[in-house]
C-alpha cells in the first residue's frame, strides 16, 4: 500500500471502521514507513485528547427546564411579532382599497354635467361653421326665405325674426347636431362678429331664465321659453350679446302675445299670386 493510500484511509483505521485485509495492509504499511507511523500517532494522540474526561461539561440540573421555559418565551414572542406583522399587511391592504375606491368613485364627482357636455357641442360646432367657411345653408337675409327653408328637415319650426334695423342682420341659416339631434342655426351678423343661435324643442316643463358662460373665450347664453331651447354664442363682447338676446325674445314673445290676444289672427303670410287672383274673383263678380 502506498503512502498516499495510506493518508485516504488512516482516519478510519484509526476509528475501527476498515475491513480486515486493508486494516493489515496498512499495519504493514506503518511498520515500514516513518512518516506515515508519524501521522498515525499524532491522530491518535489528538483522539486521546479529545477523549479526556477534563473536556467534558456536564449540564445543570435545570438546564432542561430553562430551556423549555426559554423556548415557550421565544414561541410568544414570534407570535406577537406575526400578530403585529399581519396587522400591517392588513392595514396596508385597507389602504390599497381605499385608494381604488377613490381611483373608481372620482370619476363620478368630476365627471362634466350635462349643461356643460351641451356648451362645449356648442362652442366646437360654431368654431367649425367659421373654420370650414360653413355658416350657412341657406344664405339669406330674408327670414320669409330662412324659416320655410327649414321645412321637411326638422321635427319642429324655428322662430326666425330680422333685426337688421337694430343693427343684427340676418345671414342666413343652417342644420346642426347638437346633444344628439337635429338642430336649426340662424346665424346673424353683428359687424364683424359672427352670432350663431341655435334653438330645438325642450324636453322640459316650463320656462328658464337666461344663463351666462364663458368658454374658450365665447360668450354664451341660453334660456328656454315657449317649449324651446334657445343658445346664442359669438366673439361679441357680452353687453352687444345680451342686448341681441333681449332684442330676440321681445320680438318671438311679441309676436306670440298678438296671436292670443286676437283671436282667429293668422300670422302666415298669403302669396301675392293669391290675393290677385282674389282681387280679380271680386272685379269680375261686379
Amino acid at each position: 500500500m502506498s503512502c498516499q493510500e495510506t493518508h485516504e484511509l488512516i482516519h478510519g483505521y484509526v476509528d475501527g471502521e476498515l475491513d480486515l485485509p486493508k486494516s493489515i495492509a496498512i499495519e504493514e504499511h506503518l511498520r515500514n514507513c516513518h512518516e506515515c507511523t508519524q501521522t498515525y500517532k499524532g491522530i491518535r494522540s489528538l483522539r486521546s485528547a479529545i477523549s479526556d474526561e477534563a473536556l467534558r461539561f456536564e449540564a445543570p440540573e435545570n438546564f432542561a427546564d430553562r430551556l423549555r421555559s426559554a423556548l415557550r418565551s421565544e414561541s410568544k414572542s414570534d407570535l406577537k411579532s406575526g400578530f403585529l406583522r399581519w396587522r400591517w399587511i392588513l392595514a396596508g391592504a385597507s389602504l390599497v382599497g381605499a385608494v381604488i375606491a377613490i381611483w373608481a368613485i372620482a370619476p363620478i364627482f368630476t365627471r362634466p354635467s350635462a349643461g356643460d357636455v351641451l356648451a362645449q357641442e356648442i362652442v366646437s360646432s360654431h368654431v367649425r361653421s367659421l373654420m370650414a367657411d360653413h355658416l350657412t345653408d341657406v344664405p339669406s337675409s330674408d327670414q320669409h326665405t330662412v324659416k320655410p327653408w327649414f321645412d321637411g328637415k326638422l321635427d319642429f319650426s324655428p322662430p326666425v325674426r330680422d333685426l337688421s334695423k337694430q343693427g343684427f342682420s340676418l345671414n342666413g341659416g343652417r342644420l346642426d347636431y347638437i346633444g344628439n339631434r337635429p338642430v336649426a342655426a340662424l346665424i346673424y351678423q353683428r359687424r364683424q362678429h359672427s352670432i350663431n343661435l341655435f334653438v330645438w324643442p325642450s324636453t322640459g316643463a316650463g320656462d328658464v331664465n337666461e344663463k351666462v358662460s364663458v368658454r374658450q373665450g365665447y360668450n354664451l347664453i341660453r334660456w328656454t321659453n315657449g317649449g324651446m331651447n334657445y343658445w346664442v354664442v359669438s366673439d361679441l363682447n357680452l353687453a352687444e350679446l345680451q342686448q341681441f338676446v333681449q332684442l330676440l325674445k321681445e320680438q318671438i314673445q311679441g309676436r306670440a302675445s298678438l296671436s292670443s290676444q286676437i283671436p282667429g289672427l293668422s300670422l302666415s303670410f298669403v302669396p301675392l299670386s293669391t290675393i290677385e287672383k282674389t282681387r280679380d274673383s271680386e272685379t269680375h263678380k261686379i
